[in-house]
């Protein structure tokens, strides 16, 4: 068991160089993750396999899911199966991403 302040954790943490995010906690089943975007950044479109769930701590961004557009804003959150995903920001954005296996 591990307890811990996310949010207060995230606030200061900047992404590892050459990355966007950053890794918080990993266990077998999920990974939770850290995702710094600074204004108008983008990730580009990825395939991803397993379950994902992205909570918006600060700022907005869009999420497009296998092409649909989805605006984000603080507080919002979003889950989906495996799919192409991208992100991007026009103001900055900082999300919380949880990546779920496939059980």
């Amino acid at each position: 068991m591990k307890i811990f302040d996310v949010i207060d954790e995230m606030k200061g943490m900047q992404p590892a160089e050459g990355t966007k995010s950053n890794l918080l906690y990993q266990a077998d089943e999920f990974k939770i993750r850290r995702i710094g975007l600074s204004p108008r950044d983008e990730i580009l479109p990825c395939r991803m396999a397993s379950n994902v769930v992205f909570y918006v701590v600060a700022g907005s961004a869009e999420v497009s899911v296998d092409g649909v557009r989805n605006y984000l804003c603080e507080g919002k959150c979003l889950v989906t199966g495996p799919a192409t995903l991208s992100m991007k920001s026009e103001e900055g954005a900082t999300i919380l991403g949880i990546q779920i296996s496939k059980m």
